[in-house]
Parts: C-alpha cells; sequence; structure tokens
C-alpha cells in the first residue's frame, strides 16, 4: 500500500473507525498495516541500519495514532490486574475430563486456493455452547458467525462473519524487521512475533461438550505419596509456601492479566494459588522470582530467592531456554543441584518439576529433539517428595489435533490463556485428589 492511500484512508475518516472497532478486528486490520509501517521496532535492538528505516510523514501519523490507542487500551505490565477476572473453578477442572472443555482457544486460517477458514478443537463436537472473543466481551452466534457438524472437530466461518481470520502468510513478518530475530525454519521471512495481546485478539475461544475420549497420552495422576507434606499441609488448613522459580512463561509471559487486556486471567502461578486456596481453604503465599530469559544454570546463583520465602513446595520450570543447545545430561545435573542447593537451607522441601510446553516447531533455534529428552531427565529424578508436571507431553498431544498459533501467547515459546490454564490444571492435579476421591474435598 502507498502513502498516499493511507493518507487517502485518513482523509476519509477510516482509520478512526478502524480504531473504534472491536480489539480483534483491529488486530486483524492492523497486520495489513504493521508490515509496510514498523510500528513496534525497537530500531536500536535492529541490525539494519539503511534507508528503509526511514518512516515518511504518513507512516508517522499512522503510528501516532495506533500507539494512542493502544496506550488507552491497556495497561503496564506490573500494574494489578483488572478485578473484572472472576476466578471459576469449571476452569481449572482438567481439560480431559468429563464431556465439556471451557473456552479452547482457536486461530481461523484461510485457505489461499478455497477461500475457506477453518480451524480445528481437541474433541469431536456434541454441542456447542458457546464461542466468543478471547476477551469475553463478544459472543458469536451460530450460522451467522460460524459453523460446525456434529462429530466433527472442525469449525468453519461463513462470509459476513464477525470473527477474525487470517492467511499463514500474515502470521509472518519481512526478515530483520522486528526485535528479535525469528527465522522461519522454511527460510521464507520470520515467524511474526507478539509482544503482548497480538495474538490474543487474533483468536477466539469455544466452549463445547463432546463424548467421554479417552486423551491418548500421559497425564498427571493425584498421589498423596508424591508430595506427602503440602498435601497433608493443604489438607489440615494449614499455611503453606510455594516458591516458583522458572523462566518468561512461569514469569506469566503472554497471559491476558500479566498484558493489561480482558479478560485479565492471571497466568499459571497466580491461577494454581487461587484454585489451591478455594478448594483447601487453606493461605497459599505464592513466591516467584522467575525471569524471562533464563535457564538451569542462571537459577544456580540465585538459590537465596528461592529459600528466602521459606517454602513448603518449590516448583522449578526450566527448558524452553535451555533448549537452544544444552544437552539433557547437564540440564538434569542442574536440576538436581538446584534441589540439593535449597534442601541443603530446608531440608523438608517438596518439588515439582515442570517439563516445559513445546515451543514453535518452526522456529529452528529450539533444538526439538531434547524437550523429550529434558522430560525423560526429569522423571529419573522424580522419588517421594519430587513429582513429575509432564507438560512436554501434554503439549506434543495437543499439537497432533491443533497448530502452534491456536495455542500460542506470542507466536514462539509462550503459552495464551488457555495455555496457562493448561499448566495450572497439571500442577494442580498433583495436588488436589479428584471430587470422586472420598478422601477428597
Amino acid at each position: 500500500m502507498c502513502h498516499v492511500a493511507m493518507c487517502e484512508r485518513l482523509r476519509s475518516g477510516e482509520l478512526p473507525k478502524m480504531l473504534s472497532v472491536h480489539r480483534a478486528e483491529f488486530s486483524k486490520r492492523f497486520l495489513e498495516y504493521s508490515v509496510y509501517v514498523p510500528i513496534f521496532r525497537t530500531r536500536q535492538c535492529s541490525a539494519s541500519k539503511n534507508s528503509n528505516d526511514t518512516v515518511s510523514p504518513a507512516g508517522l501519523l499512522m503510528q501516532a495514532l495506533i500507539v494512542a490507542w493502544l496506550s488507552t487500551n491497556s495497561v503496564l505490565a506490573d500494574e494489578p490486574l483488572d478485578s473484572k477476572w472472576d476466578y471459576a473453578p469449571k476452569l481449572l477442572r482438567p481439560f480431559w475430563e468429563g464431556d465439556t472443555v471451557e473456552g479452547e482457544s482457536m486461530l481461523f486460517i484461510k485457505d489461499s486456493k478455497t477461500g475457506t477458514s477453518k480451524a480445528s478443537v481437541l474433541f469431536p463436537i456434541e454441542a456447542v455452547l458457546s464461542v466468543h472473543n478471547s476477551a469475553g466481551d463478544m459472543t458469536y452466534e451460530e450460522g451467522r458467525d460460524y459453523l460446525w457438524k456434529r462429530g466433527s472437530r472442525e469449525i468453519t466461518i461463513p462470509a459476513g462473519t464477525r470473527i477474525p481470520s487470517f492467511t499463514t502468510a500474515d502470521l509472518r513478518r519481512p526478515d530483520d524487521s522486528q526485535k528479535y530475530k525469528l527465522t522461519h525454519r522454511d527460510g521464507n521471512g520470520e515467524i511474526f512475533f507478539g509482544a503482548k495481546l497480538e495474538y490474543h485478539n487474533m483468536q477466539t475461544c469455544i466452549t463445547y461438550k463432546h463424548e467421554p475420549t479417552e486423551w491418548s497420552t500421559i497425564i498427571p495422576k493425584f498421589d498423596e505419596q508424591d508430595l506427602p507434606r503440602t498435601i497433608g499441609r493443604l489438607r489440615k488448613g494449614q499455611p503453606v509456601s510455594i516458591v516458583l522459580i522458572g523462566d518468561s512463561i512461569s514469569s506469566g509471559c503472554n497471559a491476558s492479566g500479566w498484558a493489561g487486556g480482558a479478560p485479565y486471567q492471571p497466568s499459571f502461578p497466580g491461577l494454581l494459588q487461587q484454585h489451591l486456596e478455594a478448594r483447601y481453604q487453606s493461605k497459599v503465599q505464592m513466591t516467584n522470582p522467575s525471569v524471562s530469559g533464563k535457564d538451569t544454570r542462571w537459577v544456580l546463583s540465585t538459590i537465596d530467592l528461592v529459600v528466602k520465602p521459606k517454602p513448603d513446595l518449590v516448583v522449578v520450570a526450566f527448558g524452553m531456554n535451555d533448549a537452544a543447545g544444552r544437552s539433557a545430561k547437564e540440564y538434569q545435573t542442574n536440576t538436581k543441584a538446584v534441589m540439593t542447593k535449597i534442601r541443603d537451607e530446608l531440608p523438608n522441601t517438596e518439588f515439582i518439576l515442570v517439563a516445559t510446553m513445546l515451543g514453535n516447531r518452526d522456529w529452528p533455534r529450539l533444538k526439538q529433539e531434547l524437550f523429550p529428552q529434558y522430560r525423560d531427565a526429569l522423571r529419573e529424578l522424580c522419588e517421594p517428595g519430587i513429582a513429575l508436571a509432564d507438560m512436554t507431553s501434554i503439549w506434543k498431544e495437543l499439537l497432533k489435533r491443533k497448530q502452534d498459533w491456536d495455542l500460542t501467547g506470542n507466536g514462539v515459546n509462550h503459552p495464551n490463556d488457555f495455555g496457562h490454564r493448561v499448566y495450572a490444571q497439571v500442577l494442580s492435579t498433583l495436588l488436589v485428589a479428584p471430587v470422586a476421591d472420598p478422601a477428597g474435598r
């Protein structure tokens, strides 16, 4: 699009209209412009120093208007979560249990040949209960906005739908056009990176019923003997101190609450805390000194941050950054050393070791073969007092039925709201007895 055409849109009043529409629709239209106007580009971090960095007056005006709109609709990451978020136990019920999936995320992709836009869900649908945007403030109508067939896992959208859809080309950017270099595996440009809410605003959420289906992967099981001290304190209603130490996923990146957007869902540590307190009526102190970009080597030098709150339970969650090349043996050695150092100070501490979600398979920087190796290395460390939260196997199965863009919060290595809930579901399964258990709560 030339700058003359942009100016015409500005004079016609189209841009103000664009800025007033629903966020998801804005995001859809924003993709058209963002290829040409590097709004979010951090030039001091870019390797490019050529004349292509020059932005025309029209581009600058476009930038100013969009940034102004974004600033009025977001808050800083360190501001308190919006009060609109309401904890609901059903959101923390494991998606692999029962006959209902709550708020499963999907991103509609348009086939360039047929023009049909579709997305897939995890299980064959028996009944659609609701379809809404990720913010939760727009509910879509069957027939008008989406179509489905009983027994199918596929949702399609008709002409005139209000649901946003995209092409695979929309999810790419030119080389060296983003803050982070995310070269696609096929060498054709870069994976589109979402800093905060970009993917969230493009995705759609569905709640539906399905026939009971066997989840064909390793699923977590509640066993009080795995974490007897922590579970014992919870059962007695005693206060419990939990420390989570990890990377950007554990920091909460790309959960809507972290990003300052509706529905303001907390990331998985906050969800886990809320769920445990609700189920056990016990005070749970969640301390989270996680830092983006860190790995198992880093945590060895930060043990003081972990032991200071005197945790009953430490959740160790690394692997995404280690997967750039650290061997499974070194990963295991570092993790074991972390637990040893903590127990030198606090001998009764228990642990949950998190085998991380998978990163985007089209990003070659991540050595995908390391993720199952890390999982197996963590499993070898497990014993009474040390449990495994196997997100790796869960995510692998998710990706057999869905695409990375359905589940990601940033395009490459962070979960979206649904993914953060899956993290919390897996962890809570290790700590909360099933309702059917006579001893459960």
